[in-house]
């Protein structure tokens, strides 16, 4: 484990503070689980961007050869 520390606004320490009473969990295991999940969906939000340049790179090449293959059909038709 390691030690940090942090700033955190007032607002969200307070509010952080009540739900904790109420959950009966302490800070330190609610903050490690706050952070497992906001990684969570950063990385998920990372790898839908990759996706998505390298769809984009796919679609292109994929109508590339699309058209090459109707070139060759209509070629093969004139015959």
């Amino acid at each position: 484990m390691k030690t940090i520390s942090l700033k955190i606004d007032d607002s969200i320490y307070g509010e952080t503070e009540k739900i904790l009473s109420k959950l009966k969990k302490p800070r330190n295991r609610y903050i490690n689980e706050a952070l497992e999940y906001y990684n969570k969906i950063q990385r998920r939000k990372i790898l839908e961007s990759k996706l998505r340049k390298e769809s984009a790179l796919v679609k292109d090449e994929s109508l590339s050869v699309l058209n090459e293959f109707e070139e060759i059909d209509y070629a093969s038709s004139q015959i």
